[in-house]
């Protein structure tokens, strides 16, 4: 079964990417992909840029509001993610708690949809029901 861990991360996290102690951030999370990657169950992953890097977009009232940086404003923003394929939440629950995010920040661990990983081209279907 296929899950998703989103990578919540402090500030100083995001600052730790290209600050003094970048090679031991780095460090950190090549051997967690190199891990991840070893065992199999890696199926795709990104990390994100800063959250003030971002842009949101809301429709309330059939009005569209922009908003610069990250929908939520709180402690730890989305830094990036991986996709893993493994028997049960069990397993999705061990490689979450090896995850360098998991001291300090949070990793959410979330089932892909079922419907996707169901069909063999669910990536069709999933285009099919995003289109606009």
């Amino acid at each position: 079964m296929q899950y998703l861990l989103m990578i919540y991360e402090p500030e100083t996290a995001f600052e730790a990417r290209t600050g003094k102690d970048q090679e031991a951030f780095w460090g950190a999370w090549t051997a967690y992909a190199d891990a991840l990657r070893h065992a199999g169950v890696m199926t795709g992953g990104k990390g994100l840029e800063a959250p003030s890097t971002g842009t949101t977009v809301i429709f309330r009232d059939g009005e569209r509001t922009v908003q610069d940086g990250p929908y939520a404003d709180t402690k730890e923003q989305l830094g990036g993610f991986f996709i893993i394929d493994v028997p049960d939440l069990d397993a999705a629950l061990e490689w979450a708690g090896r995850c360098p995010a998991a001291w300090g920040g949070a990793v959410e661990v979330r089932p892909v949809l079922g419907s996707c990983q169901a069909v063999p081209d669910g990536s069709a279907r999933m285009r099919q029901a995003l289109s606009v």
